[in-house]
């Protein structure tokens, strides 16, 4: 699958925006940057649902350590986007080494900037053991949103984390995504979820 990215991608210099998982900013957040508040779209579909297909949805990876994770993340994004997974590594670990991408919770939100990338592109793994990633309550990782922005997107960028970031605190939703066996219904939780419903459901107990 395209999806309408452009060849001969390469990384690019990364955004060191993060949020925790209680939807502020993490230490090494720009001082000028601003979280706005997250708005959901129209209809039961999020922003996430736009960059994020069935087929970059993999559960259970075999995965002991962040190089292998972020190697097998690339290759994926090669098979799939056509995005060399050299660049898609650097680009990652670029990010990296601001500041770990681990929100806690075992949760964790890698993300690189790729020149000459024309939309957004999401992969969601689900390691079976968990992986260390420096997170700020030192858990290991099992839940992991990698993404891929244009080396250009700026406020995009930050509103996809915040959504995630929000998506992620999500008790239920985590404790969802851990337990699914078919791909398709963790593409159906990730792209339907909303904080309406979230905060339906927890009104509901």
């Amino acid at each position: 699958m395209t999806s309408g990215r452009a060849a001969g991608q390469q990384a690019a210099p990364g955004h060191p925006g993060l949020f925790r998982l209680d939807g502020r900013f993490n230490k090494d957040t720009p001082k000028n940057a601003k979280l706005r508040p997250f708005q959901a779209p129209a209809g039961n579909m999020n922003h996430i649902s736009k960059s994020l297909a069935v087929s970059h949805i993999v559960l259970d990876m075999d995965v002991t350590s962040k190089k292998r994770l972020f190697e097998q993340i690339g290759l994926l994004f090669e098979n799939e986007d056509r995005i060399a997974r050299a660049n898609v590594f650097e680009a990652l670990f670029a990010r990296e080494k601001l500041g770990s991408t681990g929100l806690g919770l075992g949760v964790a939100i890698p993300h690189g900037r790729i020149r000459n990338l024309r939309d957004t592109v999401a992969v969601f793994v689900r390691s079976r053991e968990g992986v260390p990633f420096d997170a700020p309550d030192d858990q290991p990782v099992r839940l992991v949103y990698a993404m891929l922005v244009p080396a250009h997107a700026t406020e995009q960028h930050l509103i996809m984390l915040s959504e995630l970031a929000q998506m992620f605190s999500d008790e239920n939703l985590r404790e969802s995504l851990l337990r699914e066996s078919d791909p398709s219904e963790v593409h159906k939780l990730l792209t339907e979820w909303s904080p309406y419903a979230a905060a339906e459901r927890t009104a509901a107990i």
